[in-house]
C-alpha cells in the first residue's frame, strides 16, 4: 500500500486504464436471447475489405476453431466450415465505447477514450473512497461483469504504464506512485508503447524487443556516455517520425513520466430538453398546438441560454394507456425561431390519435450547434435570404420526406454512379479535389444499371441491337468503347472493368451501354451487358 500523502500536499497522480478487448464480440452476445442457438455456433465478425470479408474479432467457439481477428473469412472456413459470419459495427462499437467512458466517471472526475476499445480514468486522490486501490479493481471488475463485459484493468502513475500493465502486464495489476516503473514493465514486449506496426518493426531488426532493453539504450543504465550515443543514434532513426505512436523514445518517455501525455476527456452534453405536465389529459388539437406553441418558446430559451440552435428536434406525446408517440423534425440550419419550430410541428400531428388522453409532452434538442445572437430588426426578416431559404427548406422537407430535398455535389470518382452524390441543402460543399474530365456522358443515369441482351459478332466486339424492357433495338450508330477501370483500393480483386458505348437506335434515341468484363480475363465467364443512361 503507498504511503498517505501529507496534509495539503496534492496527491500523486494515479491512471486506471480499462481495455475491453471483446468489446465488439460482447455487444454482439448481449443482443442475442440467451437460449439462441447462435450464441453457442462458431462465430465471427466479419468486415468487407478489398481483397474480401476479414474477420475484426471471434467467439470463444471461434477462437477455439480457429479464426483469428485479421485473418480472411475464406481462410477461417478452411479451418472450421461451420463458422458464421456476422456483420462487424465499428460505429456502435465506437459510440458504446464513449457511453462507456461517461459510466466509468463513477470511479474518477474526469475519463477519456481509448479508441477502439480501451478508457483511461482519472482517479487521483480517490481511491480512498473505495477503500484502496485493490478495492477499487475489485469493484471496476464487479460492475463490468455486471455488464457483461470483459475487462483488463491496470493503476499506474501515467497513462502510458497503465496501458502497458492492462494490455500486457498481469490481471489487476498496480503500480505504486514510488515504485521503479521498470522493475514491473521492463519485460513487456515494445509493443505496449503503442507504436505503429512498422516502428515496431524496425525496433526488431535493431534487436529491441522489450521495454527493459529500450531503456538500456535511452538513458537509465550505468554507462552515460554509451547511452547518450545510442540514444542519439535511436532519435536519429525516427527524427522524421513527429507522431508519438511513431516515436519509440518519446512513448517511453511519457511511460516513465519525463514527459506529459495529453488527453482529450469525454464532456458529457446532455441535450436541451423541455416537457409540460399536464394537469388534464388533452383529447383536442387546438390544445395541443397550444401546448406546442408553448414548448417551442421554453425550447427556444433553454437554447438561448446555451447559445445553441436547433438541428434536430423530437417531440414526444405521452398517452394515457402508456404509449409514446414520437415525431422527428431535421431542420436545414441551426434556429431559435418559436414560430418557425411550432409551425413545422403542427404540420406533423395531423395523424396523431390521442386516445383517451395526452397527460405529458416533450420536446428535445437531439442534435443542436452553436448559434451566435444577431440584434432584432423590423426589416431583417426580409434582408436575411439565408434564414428564409432555410425556413423553405424546412417546410418542404417536413411535407415531402427528410430524403425528398437535396443538393448534387461532385465527387472524386472516374465510376460514374460514384462520380456525384447528394448531400442536405445547405451543407457546406466539398472541395473538388482530383476532379475528373470526363467523356460525354448522359444526364440522366439509372438508379441502378439495367441488364440488356446484345446481339454482336464476337464477344468483344460493337453491339448491333439490344433487347431492354422486352422491346428490342436495333443499333444504327456507336461509339465507343470508353473503358473503365474499377477501383482497385475500394472494390474486390474479382471485380471486372467495364466498356461503355454511346449508342443511337433507328428511331433516333440514344443510350449509354457498356459490357462488364473482357472473355478470358480470368474475373468471369462470358462478359454481361447493361444499360446505365439515357442521352437527353
Amino acid at each position: 500500500m503507498p504511503t498517505p500523502s501529507a496534509p495539503g500536499s496534492r496527491p500523486p497522480r494515479r491512471i486506471l486504464s480499462l481495455w475491453l478487448a471483446r468489446l465488439s464480440v460482447d455487444r454482439w452476445r448481449r443482443a442475442l436471447a440467451p437460449e439462441a442457438p447462435e450464441a453457442r455456433a462458431p462465430t465471427a465478425l466479419i468486415l468487407d475489405t478489398a481483397h474480401g470479408p476479414r474477420i475484426t474479432a471471434a467467439n470463444d467457439e471461434g477462437l477455439r476453431a480457429g479464426a483469428r481477428a485479421g485473418m480472411l473469412l475464406a481462410d477461417a472456413r478452411a479451418l472450421c466450415p461451420d463458422l458464421v459470419a456476422v456483420p462487424a459495427d465499428p460505429a456502435g462499437d465506437l459510440a458504446a465505447l464513449e457511453k462507456l467512458a461517461l459510466w466509468a466517471q463513477r470511479w474518477g472526475p474526469w475519463s477519456a477514450m481509448d479508441p477502439p476499445d480501451g478508457l483511461l480514468v482519472d482517479v487521483t486522490g480517490a481511491a480512498h473512497l473505495f477503500g484502496g486501490e485493490e478495492r477499487l479493481l475489485a469493484d471496476v471488475m464487479r460492475a463490468f461483469a455486471k455488464a457483461g463485459l470483459a475487462v483488463r484493468p491496470a493503476l499506474a502513475p501515467t497513462a502510458g504504464a497503465a496501458w502497458a500493465l492492462s494490455h500486457y502486464g498481469p490481471q489487476r495489476a498496480i503500480l505504486a506512485p514510488g515504485d521503479d516503473p521498470l522493475r514491473l514493465l521492463g519485460d513487456l514486449p515494445v509493443a505496449a508503447l503503442r507504436l505503429d506496426d512498422d516502428v515496431l518493426t524496425a525496433l526488431r531488426r535493431l534487436g529491441i524487443k522489450r521495454l527493459g532493453e529500450l531503456a538500456g539504450v535511452s538513458g537509465t543504465g550505468d554507462d552515460p556516455a554509451a547511452e547518450a550515443a545510442a540514444r542519439d543514434a535511436l532519435r536519429r532513426r525516427f527524427r522524421n517520425h513527429r507522431s508519438p505512436a511513431a516515436n519509440p523514445l518519446l512513448r517511453l518517455d511519457q511511460l516513465l513520466g519525463r514527459v506529459p501525455e495529453p488527453l482529450l476527456p469525454v464532456v458529457d452534453c446532455p441535450m436541451p430538453m423541455v416537457q409540460r405536465r399536464l394537469m388534464e389529459p388533452l383529447r383536442h388539437r387546438d390544445l395541443l398546438d397550444r401546448v406546442m406553441a408553448d414548448l417551442s418558446q421554453d425550447m427556444v430559451r433553454t437554447l438561448e441560454a446555451r447559445g445553441e440552435g436547433a438541428r434536430r428536434l423530437e417531440l414526444a406525446l405521452w398517452r394515457v394507456d402508456g404509449e409514446v408517440l414520437v415525431r422527428r423534425i431535421e431542420l436545414a440550419a441551426a434556429t431559435r425561431e418559436a414560430d418557425h419550430i411550432t409551425r413545422l410541428f403542427v404540420a406533423r400531428l395531423d395523424d396523431v390519435e390521442a386516445g383517451f388522453g395526452i397527460e405529458m409532452v416533450q420536446l428535445r434538442a437531439s442534435w443542436s450547434e452553436p448559434l451566435g445572437l444577431a440584434q432584432a430588426d423590423l426589416d431583417a426578416a426580409a434582408e436575411t435570404h439565408g434564414t428564409a431559404l432555410a425556413a423553405c427548406i424546412d417546410r418542404l422537407s417536413v411535407r415531402l420526406g427528410p430524403q425528398a430535398v437535396t443538393r448534387p455535389v461532385a465527387r472524386a470518382s472516374h465510376i460514374p454512379e460514384r462520380a456525384q452524390g447528394w448531400q442536405p441543402p445547405l451543407d457546406p460543399v466539398p472541395p473538388a479535389q482530383g476532379q475528373l474530365a470526363f467523356h460525354a456522358r448522359p444526364l440522366k443515369l439509372l438508379d441502378r444499371a439495367e441488364p440488356i441482351a446484345v446481339l454482336y459478332a464476337s464477344p468483344d466486339g460493337v453491339p448491333q441491337g439490344f433487347r431492354w424492357r422486352g422491346e428490342v433495338r436495333e443499333v444504327a450508330r456507336v461509339e465507343g468503347p470508353e473503358r473503365i477501370a474499377p477501383e482497385w483500393w475500394r472494390e474486390r480483386s474479382t471485380a471486372r472493368l467495364r466498356d461503355y458505348y454511346r449508342i443511337e437506335d433507328e428511331a433516333g434515341r440514344r443510350y449509354w451501354i457498356y459490357r462488364q468484363g473482357i472473355l478470358g480475363d480470368g474475373r468471369g465467364g462470358v462478359p454481361d451487358w447493361f444499360l446505365h443512361g439515357l442521352y437527353a
